[in-house]
């Protein structure tokens, strides 16, 4: 009975085991402008990708992340405002610390993104902005539950108009295609019956 028990929750466990670890992309610099119709960042530089395809930490020109929002939906009393999902968010490698050169990730904000104004200083505000994305790895993997956050500096006037990007994060998990998790429950239900069979004999 013990090993029925310990088979169960070994099939329970292998489908986590199937899904690939995050990814851990940081960027730094590019303009983000920010208006009702949305916000739009272009040319910020990605300087660190931790854990790659199961890699360590590389650093250096890497490549470059590009995103955009829906519209304004509205601005709260704190200084912050959420947009719409949608838009774009693109992560591009150029081939180096064993990156693709070209697409890494090609998607869109899955749900509302919000701004939030962290602190004001004397040259302006610190603002956060996170958001889930979704979208397509480079490898056809599906890449679900995101989150993206990007910290800025933005000048006097708030979030609205242009600024420059200090830096951003974004963490990014594919999640196994369905032919994988089928392959795998096969395997699994065949050592089951080999099991069975074995405690039987």
């Amino acid at each position: 009975m013990k090993r029925i028990v310990l088979l169960a929750l070994l099939a329970l466990a292998l489908p986590l085991a199937a899904v690939a670890g995050s990814v851990d992309f940081s960027n730094s610099g590019g303009t983000l402008t920010g208006s009702s119709a949305g916000l739009t960042l272009v040319g910020s530089e990605l300087t660190v990708v931790s854990g790659f395809n199961g890699g360590g930490i590389v650093t250096g020109n890497l490549g470059s992340v590009n995103f955009s929002t829906g519209s304004l939906i509205s601005v709260n009393s704190s200084g912050g405002a959420t947009f719409n999902g949608g838009g774009t968010f693109t992560i591009t490698g150029n081939g180096g610390g064993g990156l693709p050169n070209g697409t890494i990730f090609s998607g869109s904000f899955s749900g509302p993104v919000v701004l939030t104004l962290q602190s004001s200083t004397a040259s302006g505000n610190i603002y956060t902005i996170s958001g889930p994305i979704s979208g397509t790895w480079y490898n056809g993997a599906t890449v679900t539950g995101a989150t993206s956050q990007i910290y800025l500096f933005t000048g006097k006037n708030g979030w609205m108009g242009s600024s420059t990007v200090g830096s951003g994060d974004t963490i990014l998990s594919t999640v196994p295609e369905p032919g994988t998790l089928g392959l795998l429950g096969t395997g699994l239900v065949g050592l089951a019956g080999v099991v069975r069979k074995k405690l039987k004999s």
